[in-house]
């Protein structure tokens, strides 16, 4: 079939100029968008490795920016924490019930506004500084002596079950980072809390607590105040879940759980993220961007590229126009010149164009020069033919006058009452028919073995019974087509060259196995042997049976020699009992033929 005929009708172009125009754009324009789509691809790969590496290199920065304010806050916390008038105000508020509270809280409110003043930390950051005692009274510097949303009955029991008062306590005096303001009354500071151990007792019970609240401008100076390239955000994660400390992201929803499912669930509403882990308030910091900003430079050179492939089509369109002009020219030329001969015109152009199609051309005026001539011969062979087939009815008469002779013979031996000479006219009458087998190529194996049985008859009677004939055949092969005239021989050279120098009698054994899919055959003679086995071939003649069996069953087939002097000689074939498709074919083109 025609490779045209099995496209959709709607793209089956019958003219070649429309065909190579088609082909021209098939060719240019999945290129271009090839390109194109790579392109896109490999630069918004950069772009998102350069923006993680450059983020991740940002939230470091940030980290150690970090590192140094939230120093500044420890060492605000140890130097007061340290500080042995204000340890032993807390100790004696503990101790003694029946000092006035108001007298305790004016004085260590004083001597923490003196501690701020004469340290060098930085406290730029530091919006309120508080001390509780054991009673869990309030002592602050920067907002009311209050405990916030902690004020009132049993106060006292409501912050020893705060989980920031356990983290403290867990913390075993290291200060915790709490992610909002413990007193409840802003969402624009975050909390630090450390717990006041006495230093002559450092196993006993705490003493005090200290809480320093810390703006969240401070992340400003974290992260910068720069927001061209995406957001950031602070996480602290509590037994619950994670918590925003801080984030300059508007309104975005971090869902529930970990760290890692709010980072998955900001993933999966399109943000690229690159997390980074901050070891001094154990929070982790965040950098996240739309993917959708980030690439839309890389949106822009898909949209370049798609412009850039239709003004390339378009071109190659009109290129191709003119140029598929200049080659169907011709193709009408030589198209014109041959419907002209068909019609019996002979008037072909001089010359043509010194390219392929000029070729075709020129090869076609030379093919009509030669049909021409080729019917003037045609008339001739024709009567050749004629003679051809008064031959091979002759042909035909030549077998019936050979077997008219053979029975001829048989009758008068018979008469004679010689059965010797009676019984080898008809074994080598039946011989000479099996071989002819009515021209076929093939016959069952049962009719190769009759092949055998008489030609033995006919050595057994020249030879006076010297030699012994045995067959050892599966049933299940004896109906199966093999090729004629390939087993006969081989027996036919074990007489010959093995069993007729032997003195003495001789048996020869037919064998004939199924091998898997494939047949095989063994004759075996126990004659005198062979010693130069490179000369087998040539002293059994096996050549030829080697060259059919090849040609006929493929290079598969295999003919094997096996031959010891004084011991015999054995021949093995093994071949598929299906004929090679390339020979059946021959066969059967020659059987047409004749």
């Amino acid at each position: 079939m025609h490779k045209w005929t099995i496209l959709p009708k709607m793209i089956r172009f019958r003219r070649i100029r429309s065909r190579f125009l088609a082909a021209m754009i098939g060719l240019s324009l999945p290129s271009i968008m090839l390109l194109g789509f790579i392109s896109f691809n490999i630069t918004k790969d950069t772009l998102v490795d350069v923006n993680e590496q450059t983020n991740r290199d940002r939230l470091r920065t940030s980290s150690e920016v970090a590192d140094l304010l939230f120093r500044n806050i420890n060492n605000l916390h140890l130097s007061i924490v340290v500080n042995d008038a204000i340890r032993d105000d807390l100790r004696n508020s503990g101790l003694n019930f029946d000092l006035q509270p108001d007298n305790l809280s004016e004085r260590t409110a004083t001597r923490l506004q003196r501690l701020i003043s004469d340290s060098f930390t930085d406290t730029r950051f530091v919006t309120s500084i508080c001390l509780f005692d054991l009673r869990m009274k309030t002592y602050c510097l920067g907002r009311s002596d209050d405990a916030g949303i902690y004020e009132g009955a049993d106060k006292a029991g409501r912050i020893e079950a705060s989980d920031w008062y356990r983290a403290a306590y867990e913390a075993k005096g290291k200060v915790v980072y709490y992610d909002s303001d413990i007193f409840g009354e802003t969402d624009q500071a975050f909390s630090t809390v450390k717990l006041f151990r006495d230093a002559d007792n450092p196993g006993g019970p705490p003493i005090g607590l200290l809480v320093v609240n810390v703006s969240k401008t401070i992340f400003a100076k974290i992260f910068g105040d720069s927001n061209d390239y995406g957001s950031f955000m602070a996480l602290a994660e509590t037994p619950e879940s994670a918590k925003a400390v801080f984030s300059n992201a508007s309104s975005v929803p971090l869902g529930e759980g970990g760290i890692a499912e709010v980072l998955d669930g900001l993933r999966a509403q399109g943000y690229l993220i690159n997390p980074f882990r901050n070891q001094a308030a154990d929070w982790t910091f965040v950098h996240m961007v739309k993917s959708n900003e980030l690439l839309k430079q890389s949106r822009n050179i898909g949209w370049a590229t798609s412009a850039i492939a239709a003004i390339i089509a378009v071109i190659a369109l009109i290129f191709s126009y003119f140029i598929s002009g200049s080659i169907t020219r011709p193709l009408l030329q030589v198209k014109k010149m041959m419907l002209d001969w068909t019609k019996g015109t002979r008037a072909f152009p001089k010359s043509f164009a010194r390219d392929e199609v000029g070729v075709i051309g020129e090869t076609f005026k030379r093919m009509a020069f030669e049909n021409d001539e080729l019917n003037e011969k045609l008339v001739h062979s024709g009567l050749k033919e004629r003679e051809a087939e008064l031959r091979a009815l002759q042909s035909q008469i030549k077998p019936h006058f050979l077997y008219n002779t053979l029975d001829s013979i048989y009758w008068m031996a018979v008469l004679q009452n010689n059965r010797d000479v009676a019984q080898m006219a008809v074994s080598l009458s039946e011989s000479f028919k099996l071989s002819l087998n009515k021209g076929k190529e093939t016959l069952p194996v049962y009719s190769e073995l009759k092949h055998i049985e008489h030609y033995l008859t006919i050595q057994n009677i020249r030879f006076n019974n010297r030699f012994r004939y045995i067959e050892e055949i599966e049933e299940s092969i004896l109906g199966m087509e093999i090729m004629k005239l390939l087993l006969q021989p081989l027996v036919e050279n074990a007489i010959y060259h093995g069993l007729e120098p032997k003195l003495g009698e001789g048996t020869v054994r037919l064998t004939a196995i199924r091998d898997g899919q494939y047949l095989v055959f063994t004759v075996e003679d126990d004659g005198i042997g062979m010693e130069d086995l490179s000369r087998t071939e040539q002293g059994y003649g096996l050549g030829n049976v080697r060259e059919r069996l090849e040609l006929y069953y493929g290079p598969d087939s295999s003919l094997g020699i096996w031959s010891r002097p004084g011991e015999g000689t054995r021949i093995t074939l093994r071949f598929k009992p299906v004929p090679n498709p390339k020979k059946t074919d021959t066969r059967l083109k020659n059987e047409a033929v004749s």
